[in-house]
């Protein structure tokens, strides 16, 4: 996959790591012929906001600590016994839950904020500022759902407002507006008009921007079946027919080495043991493994191994790991080393040695391997779930779709994952779909999917919102939520010197507190 981000992308990477570079600060900042807001071409920053939606380049700082240590540990993905990664514990590390906070609204928020308003108007650019609008539903989204009331209207206008201290929206302010934006942004994308270059998702193919946008619109919509249930239908009625048609129009970041650190895949990063020893300590979860054995699913072969790194010093991967289900084994969570026999995991019944359980396939976390930011297996399986409530299609045939896709789709990952259409079919027929327990199975095999997907942040949101996968929490001692699976993100204490009316304000309001148990508007 060399240089499979273009051109764009490998200038933004070397912008964004030459940022201290100002021998020719004068000449920069005064020479006529030089870019200015007026003559930059906005691709650039359609390429770096798509790819710092993926991480940080400040080395994956949120993916590490959002992504991986508390979302994929409290959703029971993942597990480990590393001393810092407090996720599955429910221990409240702020500067952790605060990182995704402080990392989107410096690399995400503000350069799509500038995008949006900067192709405004502009024939030329008539797409993009559309796309540019998608793309800050998708930061938004996020955002909102980690955290709830958060900046929103006033975000990213510093510059343009100097607005420097900006108010938090309501979350249901924040998810109506959401479903405008990308509502009418869809609508507008014109496939006779511009085909944006910096486009490193679809190349700048309109049509499946649309597609995409219909199924973020789907996405959004689902969120709101707790809390406006009515709303929730009308949307996702709107879409039927126009979301994601197969895994072709997956939206994806196919990340690249030469770029180094700065375009490399986040995920891939912190698992690979850039930072400490996660290769030799991290693994697939106990209750995520034993779901795959005890149904029999193909994914288990193609995604984890066994006996992949041998030492903790060593970081080179064992030429022949272990694939065959049988031996797949996954770490419970909340167990750590610290010689106490209620929480140690050498206590563990089934414990032998860390080689014996279950990493992460290296096919899944290569560097230039991509980041999947949404896939048509998500948006069958949304579809399915419209069907089992309102009616809308056959939930029978969109589960199908969504669990065949969820297969198939390991593919992109790396040739060596492939599961072809006929496993996924046998497995569906194994395994059909049963109206009385749809929900269930719907979102379970969500969850299954997003872990797959290492998008934690929205198996998160999808647990919170339908209670799927049924959880067992762990019980750790000086944990922060007495023993419950955290709900939400604290706001990041930097906010109360920084931003101190507007917080106060903010965290006086939310259900259950500012902490990991507090709520947002959509989960009730």
């Amino acid at each position: 996959m060399k240089n499979i981000l273009s051109k764009p992308a490998v200038l933004v990477g070397a912008l964004l790591l030459a940022g201290g570079c100002t021998d020719n600060f004068e000449d920069i900042n005064t020479n006529p012929t030089t870019y200015s807001q007026a003559s930059f071409n906005p691709n650039y920053v359609l390429t770096q906001t798509q790819l710092t939606y993926t991480g940080s380049t400040d080395f994956a700082y949120e993916t590490w600590r959002g992504n991986l240590i508390y979302c994929g540990t409290m959703m029971q993905g993942l597990a480990t016994v590393v001393s810092y990664w407090g996720g599955d514990k429910y221990l409240l590390n702020e500067g952790y839950t605060a990182a995704y906070w402080e990392k989107s609204y410096s690399e995400q928020v503000k350069p799509v904020t500038d995008l949006v308003a900067s192709t405004q108007g502009k024939d030329a650019y008539k797409n993009l500022h559309q796309i540019a609008r998608i793309m800050r539903v998708l930061v938004m989204e996020r955002l909102t759902d980690l955290y709830g009331d958060v900046p929103y209207s006033q975000a990213g206008q510093g510059y343009y407002q100097n607005i420097i201290t900006p108010q938090y929206d309501k979350q249901e302010a924040i998810y109506a507006d959401l479903l405008k934006e990308v509502s009418e942004a869809t609508a507008a994308l014109d496939p006779a008009a511009d085909a944006p270059v910096g486009d490193v998702f679809y190349k700048g193919n309109i049509a499946q921007w649309q597609r995409l946008g219909n199924s973020v619109l789907l996405r959004l919509a689902m969120r709101l079946t707790k809390v406006n249930e009515a709303t929730a239908r009308t949307y996702a009625t709107q879409v039927q027919g126009k979301t994601l048609q197969s895994n072709q129009d997956n939206a994806l970041v196919p990340h690249d080495i030469a770029g180094g650190r700065a375009t490399q895949n986040r995920n891939s990063q912190v698992l690979l043991g850039d930072g400490g020893q996660e290769h030799y300590y991290v693994k697939w979860s106990k209750t995520f493994i034993d779901y795959l054995k005890n149904n029999n699913d193909p994914r288990l072969a193609k995604i984890a191994v066994t006996q992949l790194y041998l030492t903790p010093t060593s970081k080179t991967q064992n030429a022949a790991p272990l694939t065959a289900p049988a031996v797949q084994k996954g770490l419970p969570n909340g167990r750590d080393l610290s010689g106490r026999p209620a929480y140690d995991v050498s206590t563990e019944p089934n414990y032998t040695a860390f080689p014996d359980y279950s990493s992460p396939s290296p096919g899944m976390i290569k560097r230039n391997g991509p980041t999947f930011v949404m896939t048509y297996a998500e948006t069958e399986l949304l579809l399915a779930e419209a069907a089992q409530r309102w009616g809308l299609g056959s939930a029978t045939q969109h589960y199908t779709n969504g669990v065949t896709a969820a297969m198939t789709y390991l593919g992109q990952y790396d040739p060596a994952l492939t599961i072809t259409p006929a496993e996924a079919s046998a497995y569906v027929a194994a395994n059909p779909y049963n109206a009385s327990r749809g929900l269930e199975q719907i979102n379970t095999q969500y969850w299954v999917l997003t872990n797959t997907m290492l998008d934690f942040y929205e198996s998160w949101s999808n647990w919170r919102r339908t209670g799927f996968p049924n959880l067992a929490p762990v019980m750790y001692p000086n944990n922060a939520t007495n023993g419950q699976i955290p709900r939400r993100f604290p706001y990041p204490t930097s906010e109360i010197t920084s931003n101190p009316d507007n917080y106060r304000a903010a965290s006086g309001a939310v259900p259950g507190g500012d902490n990991l148990t507090g709520r947002v508007w959509w989960d009730k």
